[in-house]
């Protein structure tokens, strides 16, 4: 693909990006929840439920990173990445995106934007934030031409968007913040 066709493309992604981290962010505001619990699965609370959750989609983050790691060659002492490495980074990280839908639908829906505490602000805009990247890059995995560290970097920040979010939530949750 030519470099201008590209850039063109990858722009309209990082569009599509703002977007969703933007509506995401405004629903959320102008939604501020009154703390209902919409749905708890198997779990006790819903905060429970999105601590659990988003701990196990954290856990994939590190296969996510491995498997990243192995098929761009950058695992020490490993020659080429095996062929099933591609398959689990990509179910992986399906299933790590499927386990952050109920979380982010709670959040969205019965928490809302909040601003106060500073670690509440940090986890709402990081949370808006890591949907808008997470976009970007499933449509940059689309264009042809890219070039070869705008893959990697994208998938970097959703790796570390989605540990700032579980950190500022549900490791909080976890370590007793939320009892």
């Amino acid at each position: 693909m030519p470099r201008a066709t590209w850039r063109w493309a990858l722009a309209a992604a990082a569009l599509a990006g703002v977007a969703v981290a933007a509506a995401l962010g405004a629903y959320a505001d102008a939604h501020p929840g009154d703390g209902a619990q919409l749905m708890t699965l198997w779990f006790s609370s819903m905060l429970e439920m999105k601590a659990w959750l988003a701990t196990a989609a954290a856990a994939l983050l590190v296969v996510q990173l491995l498997s990243a790691l192995a098929m761009y060659g950058r695992v020490p002492g490993a020659g080429g990445a095996p062929g099933w490495v591609a398959t689990v980074h990509r179910w992986s990280g399906v299933v790590a995106f499927g386990l952050t839908l109920p979380v982010a639908f709670a959040c969205v829906w019965s928490l809302g934007f909040e601003d106060d505490p500073a670690r509440v602000l940090v986890h709402s805009v990081a949370g808006c934030v890591f949907y808008g990247v997470f976009t970007v890059k499933m449509l940059a995995l689309r264009v042809r031409g890219l070039p070869p560290l705008v893959l990697p970097v994208l998938g970097g920040l959703v790796v570390a968007l989605l540990a700032l979010v579980w950190s500022t939530s549900a490791l909080w949750y976890l370590a007793g913040g939320g009892s």
